[in-house]
């Protein structure tokens, strides 16, 4: 039995409040905060509402609902009232991403309403880094230039299939993700190296805020693996990151990738905590 609902949907007024409660995790909350920071918490520019819980001036937690449903800072009341609109609302979104603890109890209160998901991820290792890489960076690692988006849109495409299992192209027919990944090489976030118009390697860094920056999206050509790529190319994009974006670069990998979490210890980069994921 679901318990009854306290929270509320937020707005502009609550906005410093929320970035308070978020800068207290400013890892784990990045993607959240970056949303936030750039276009504020009305529900239309944000792409889905923000949820409070707890008083105006004491809220001790939030869960964002957009595309991904976002649990932030949730201890057993917040997560039983965040499912219980998630419930009532109907599933909007495509995924339930955060912090281990909060997804996984609000996971199994919805999975009886919602259905079978898709794909779980029990355990996706959260990795951060905030001094130089451990190995040289690859000097061919550069942005994307914005004439280069139909070059670099397959590789996208194609790490996108691999890593969610799915296309993006499904549904609108890609029209949402093309632009995304439009706007990524048009902000100077999308970064890749490219031998003779070929993408060997390429990674994002999807959510920036004043103390952490988030990279997603990272992909090697399969015919190139084995080579060193990831390892030199994501030492590229960390070095870039920290000088320009932000203090620490983070990052969250499937526990079940060995090579990946390899690839970024690596570089540089320690787990400090974990998420999961339900894909829908």
């Amino acid at each position: 039995m679901l318990r009854t609902s306290a929270s509320r949907v937020l707005d502009d007024s609550d906005r410093e409040e929320v970035l308070a409660l978020l800068d207290s995790d400013p890892v784990a909350n990045v993607f959240v905060a970056s949303r936030v920071r750039s276009v504020g918490l009305n529900p239309a520019r944000l792409g889905g509402q923000m949820w409070g819980f707890g008083p105006r001036g004491g809220m001790t937690s939030l869960c964002y609902a957009g595309a991904n449903l976002v649990p932030v800072n949730a201890g057993q009341e917040a997560v039983h009232a965040f499912a219980e609109r998630a419930r009532r609302q109907g599933r909007r979104c495509s995924s339930i991403v955060g912090p281990v603890a909060a997804v996984e109890p609000m996971w199994e209160i919805l999975h009886p309403y919602w259905g079978p998901a898709r794909a779980v991820r029990w355990a996706q290792p959260v990795m951060v880094i905030s001094t130089p890489p451990l190995v040289a960076p690859d000097p061919r690692v550069r942005r994307v230039r914005p004439e280069e988006f139909e070059t670099v849109l397959p590789a996208c495409v194609a790490m996108f299939t691999e890593e969610v299992g799915v296309s993006p192209d499904t549904g609108d027919g890609g029209a949402l993700y093309r632009t995304r990944v439009a706007e990524l090489i048009r902000i100077g976030r999308s970064y890749a190296r490219l031998d003779d118009r070929q993408v060997v390697f390429k990674a994002e860094i999807g959510a920036v805020t004043p103390q952490a920056c988030q990279i997603q999206g990272v992909w090697v050509h399969p015919d190139r693996r084995g080579e060193g790529h990831a390892v030199a190319g994501m030492a590229a994009i960390v070095d870039h990151a920290l000088k320009c974006f932000a203090p620490v670069v983070t990052l969250y990998v499937n526990d079940f990738n060995t090579v990946a979490r390899a690839v970024y210890r690596k570089v540089g980069f320690t787990e400090v905590g974990t998420f999961m994921s339900v894909l829908f």
